[in-house]
């Protein structure tokens, strides 16, 4: 069993077939699939689908960086709310993004360490979002941190130096299609990383594995990254998904 620890696939690319892909990801061994919530434009469809496949997806609450405005406050009482309304199974995506968006730095600082609280008060993993932001995110996780945060520094591509970071907060470490980019110098890193500290992701519909990049990502993909982990450690496609499934069961509590 793969378990895709962070997948969008309730997003509008999906719309016309979203109950093939579901099919497909379970016909790939991709028997979980998590949803990490964007902001609240995002929150309906995200729920609609993990209600209408209960046993797959499993939904996440949060508000993504990107997404942080002058209504971040209006924003933030809405993941509040929800969080009270029924179960969540992380606080996610959160973080901080210096990629696309260097207006509200300040305030996604202020929703991000808002979120983490939140986590530690409902007892909740974090997805953390850290495009060209590792220091910054690190910084913040590192002052919040007590033994109850938890969590996963989602798409990782960073170095051997930042995944030893990550470990030792106790954190794991999200693996997705880069790793399999002929020239992305991710598998270097992976290779002196212990597969006991990664999880499986696609970021579906984003960051297609080879062999089919530069189409819409999918779950069903999550094969690909597998393989290619087993390839860097000289394991079995089984070895990896035992190791990686049994770290995201752990960690989500799915």
């Amino acid at each position: 069993m793969l378990i895709d620890t962070h997948s969008h696939i309730y997003s509008e690319e999906f719309n016309d077939d979203i109950d093939e892909v579901i099919t497909r990801a379970y016909d790939s061994d991709v028997r979980k699939i998590i949803l990490p919530n964007i902001d609240s434009s995002s929150i309906k469809k995200m729920l609609d689908l993990a209600d209408q496949y209960p046993q797959i997806c499993f939904p996440l609450m949060g508000l993504h960086p990107t997404s942080v405005g002058e209504d971040y406050q209006e924003e933030l009482e809405l993941v509040e709310f929800w969080l009270k309304k029924r179960k969540f199974y992380g606080i996610g995506e959160i973080g901080i993004d210096l990629y696309w968006e260097r207006t509200f730095v300040e305030q996604q600082i202020i929703a991000f360490r808002h979120q983490l609280q939140l986590a530690k008060k409902y007892q909740l993993p974090v997805v953390l979002h850290v495009r060209e932001s590792f220091d910054e995110v690190f910084t913040v996780v590192k002052e919040e941190n007590t033994p109850e945060l938890t969590g996963v520094f989602h798409s990782f591509t960073g170095t051997i130096e930042q995944a030893e970071k990550i470990i030792d907060l106790g954190f794991k470490i999200g693996i997705g299609g880069i790793v399999t980019f002929k020239n992305s110098g991710l598998d270097e890193v992976v290779r002196m990383i212990e597969p006991q500290h990664l999880i499986l992701e696609t970021d579906a519909p984003y960051l297609t594995p080879a062999p089919f990049r530069g189409k819409r990502n999918e779950s069903s993909y999550a094969i690909h990254i597998a393989r290619k982990i087993a390839e860097i450690h000289k394991l079995s496609v089984n070895e990896v998904a035992k190791i990686t499934s049994t770290n995201a069961v752990n960690l989500f509590g799915i």
